[in-house]
């Protein structure tokens, strides 16, 4: 009953938000325009080149898709994925499903940030005001993300842990969207190498972004970190017979622990049980902003392929391009393998081999939604365009009612059981979103 009474008061909350920003809108305001965000957006893409007045659009609802799977795979694998292995993340190298869900968002965050600065730039607004927006919603997703970390009485301020998701969301907007802000165009220019245009218009942005990579991989390989090997990538403990017990993430941990504290991350790492570590450790920590920031300039980059490209083939042939390039990097830096390469895939680290191999599939699986949803017509995207267009209400939400019924219960030791409760409580949050979705309801940060 509290867990329906919850749910109701949630609902109420939302209805009263949207009326509230209804009474500080245009009436005018359409459905895209008001989710131009980087959650739950609403994008559309321009047809042809630009015109003085505004041309029409299409949702791409491909990228709705993909923003509700990652988001349902999500709240699926915070539920406790029905006990299965593969459901939960690598205890320290490797790859499971559940290690691609974060960064395919962080991605996306990429691809809608491209439409939607060149959207408000083609509407006359000035990058000041853009800038405004761009803070305003940092400064939200940072709070609801601090917000978050005290759930369930953990409001303990000497202790707060300052890390975590949205924070990691709202510092990599920031900076990207920052950093396109100052070179994004309303029109595309007339370039000699068109079959390249995408790239060489934003050549300034790869000037600043590889650096970004660049001081990442400096950090991680040659910063002095005490009483541990310079570059050590290991997670401590037991790790090497032991040889480096309070080395846990190496240059990583090291600069969370000198920048946050050992009380402010995160204390429970997965780790924990195999390697018996005792440092705490944060996944969502300071090093690891820097590959994200990378990896949301990876989906700029699709993004403005989008922009750049009208017909559905150069689009796909681009991603496609862009994809192999991705994975083949990831593949050469961890040696395709699991523990003996140069980088290791590391989702715990966001290693570069694990953003470049991420990226990859995100590349791909855009061409797959994008074939069947918007070229095809094949398939709607529905349910998971729903939770993709509300993506802040259901993420937020999914957290607050984590362990309440009706979204959890007591199971027994069964993964039956416990995959019919977490698929329960992952189907109660698209449904939640349907209904949002027919009272036209869309919440964004």
């Amino acid at each position: 009953a509290t867990g329906f009474l919850c749910l109701a008061l949630l609902w109420k909350v939302v209805v009263c938000v949207k009326r509230l920003g209804s009474a500080f809108s245009q009436p005018s305001r359409s459905l895209s325009d008001s989710q131009q965000g980087m959650l739950g957006t609403a994008v559309g893409v321009e047809d042809g080149q630009a015109a003085p007045a505004a041309p029409p659009k299409k949702r791409l609802r491909s990228l709705d898709a993909f923003r509700g799977l990652s988001l349902v795979l999500m709240v699926f694998v915070n539920y406790g994925g029905g006990k299965y292995w593969f459901f939960h993340h690598s205890p320290w190298n490797g790859l499971t499903l559940a290690d691609l869900v974060f960064p395919w968002f962080v991605w996306i965050m990429g691809v809608s940030m491209a439409m939607t600065i060149r959207s408000l730039l083609r509407k006359s607004v000035t990058r000041g005001h853009i800038l405004l927006r761009i803070v305003k919603r940092t400064l939200i997703l940072f709070g609801l993300g601090i917000m978050t970390n005290t759930l369930f009485g953990a409001n303990d301020l000497s202790t707060l842990r300052i890390p975590g998701v949205l924070q990691r969301l709202a510092f990599t907007y920031l900076v990207a969207s920052t950093i396109h802000l100052l070179f994004a165009k309303p029109h595309e220019g007339q370039l000699v190498w068109a079959p390249v245009r995408d790239v060489l218009a934003y050549w300034p942005e790869w000037l600043l972004s590889i650096p970004i990579l660049g001081l990442h991989l400096a950090l991680t390989f040659f910063l002095p970190v005490p009483h541990c090997p310079r570059g050590y990538l290991g997670p401590g403990g037991l790790h090497l017979n032991s040889s480096f017990t309070n080395c846990t993430g190496g240059a990583a941990g090291y600069i969370d622990r000198t920048i946050f504290g050992n009380e402010h991350i995160y204390q429970m790492p997965d780790m924990r049980h195999i390697y018996h570590t005792h440092q705490p450790y944060d996944p969502e920590g300071a090093l690891g902003c820097l590959t994200s920031i990378f990896l949301v300039f990876l989906g700029l980059q699709a993004g403005k392929i989008l922009l750049t490209f009208t017909e559905w083939k150069p689009r796909v042939i681009r991603w496609c391009c862009w994809g192999l390039a991705c994975g083949v990097v990831a593949g050469v830096l961890c040696k395709f393998s699991k523990e003996e390469g140069w980088i290791p895939v590391n989702k715990n680290l966001w290693s570069v081999s694990f953003i470049m191999s991420t990226a990859s599939t995100a590349f791909f699986l855009l061409v797959i939604l994008y074939y069947l949803i918007d070229v095809r017509g094949w398939w709607s995207g529905a349910p998971l365009t729903y939770p993709g267009m509300n993506s802040l209400v259901v993420y937020v939400g999914h957290e607050v009612m984590h362990g309440t019924f009706p979204w959890a219960w007591q199971c027994p030791e069964s993964h039956w059981c416990y995959l019919f409760m977490n698929l329960w409580g992952t189907a109660l949050w698209v449904v939640f979103a349907w209904l949002m979705f027919r009272k036209g309801l869309f919440i964004s940060a």
